[in-house]
């Protein structure tokens, strides 16, 4: 029996399933294992937890493994790739090391979140889960992204940037001489016990937990804190909006008429997505406003199955060569 290995290695978790040629055998999850924000040994560690624990599941040894698809954020860069490639070349022995890595496939997380929404087809991915990104591909091939260019100066409506702004507008809500509920639950949340305290941690070096604040968001919005529900508001926006730009870049030149009617589908994962259902109202509303008759799906995608789908197709995909795409 085949066996095939699909990772999804996010900012705040990894997620690993093992499966043979139609069915998933074993799952496993465990923290971060994302190299750019969390640093090789926090994702060597997150990535072997989860690959041993999916083998010891279906009692199996790694070296049976026939093939292997991981997305990660960055892994188009070069080194990262190869960073990413020696942390799992170590979960190999030395007789079945040299074979395994030439079935291996490393390519970003928009590609898996592509491959789980719509297989080979067009469509749109919109990720907003620690990061954001949108992600998208025509029916001739063509791909166009937006966002996703880090924390600093991008990733608008994702958890990181939603804790951002709760705090800067906190603060501005205290310059208006108004002390918003939101303050308190981000005080508890953060563990401290005044606001010359928050501005510190916000402002400290390397950041803080930024995205550790977005359940607190939704526990105000929750209660009908107006400052919590026009943060959500805003992310959903800023979210379509790079979804729209997506849309308009793969269409091109088409007329107005032209890109409603070729229009392609639109998906979303990430924790932004799965656990605000006013967020992701808002998000298909402006889509369907800005293109009458788009087809955004409700049921969020699992990243991790994109990448067991790749897995199990990787040899005819790479030639039996190791390669990366995507992001």
């Amino acid at each position: 029996m085949a066996y095939y290995l699909g990772i999804d290695g996010g900012g705040t978790k990894t997620r690993c399933l093992l499966g043979d040629e139609t069915t998933v055998l074993a799952t496993a999850m465990s923290g971060g294992s994302n190299i750019v924000r969390l640093g090789e040994t926090q994702a060597r560690e997150a990535v072997h937890a989860t690959v041993r624990q999916v083998c010891a599941t279906a009692r199996i040894s790694p070296d049976r493994i026939q093939a292997i698809c991981i997305g990660a954020a960055g892994a188009a860069r070069p080194e990262i790739a190869a960073k990413i490639r020696g942390v799992v070349e170590e979960l190999f022995s030395e007789t079945s090391r040299e074979n395994i890595l030439t079935r291996i496939e490393i390519v970003g997380d928009t590609v898996v979140a592509l491959e789980a929404a719509f297989g080979e087809g067009p469509g749109v991915i919109a990720i907003a889960g620690t990061g954001s990104i949108v992600y998208g591909r025509d029916a001739a091939g063509h791909t166009a992204r937006a966002g996703g260019w880090g924390f600093a100066i991008s990733d608008e409506g994702s958890g990181h940037w939603i804790g951002r702004q709760a705090i800067s507008a906190i603060m501005s809500a205290r310059d208006q001489g108004r002390e918003p509920a939101l303050g308190a639950l981000v005080l508890e949340a953060w563990k401290l016990g005044t606001i010359d305290e928050l501005v510190r941690q916000a402002n400290s070096t390397p950041p803080p937990n930024f995205p550790r604040l977005f359940p607190v968001v939704l526990r105000a919005a929750d209660k009908s804190d107006t400052i919590a529900r026009d943060l959500l508001a805003d992310a959903a926006s800023r979210l379509a909006a790079l979804a729209a730009t997506v849309i308009r870049r793969l269409a091109g030149q088409a007329t107005a008429d032209a890109l409603c009617a070729a229009v392609p589908p639109v998906a979303m994962t990430g924790s932004v997505f799965r656990q605000s259902p006013y967020v992701r109202q808002l998000f298909s509303s402006a889509l369907q406003d800005s293109f009458p008759g788009i087809e955004v799906r409700q049921e969020l995608v699992d990243p991790v199955e994109g990448a067991l789908a790749r897995a199990r197709r990787v040899s005819a995909i790479t030639g039996g060569q190791s390669r990366v795409i995507g992001k």
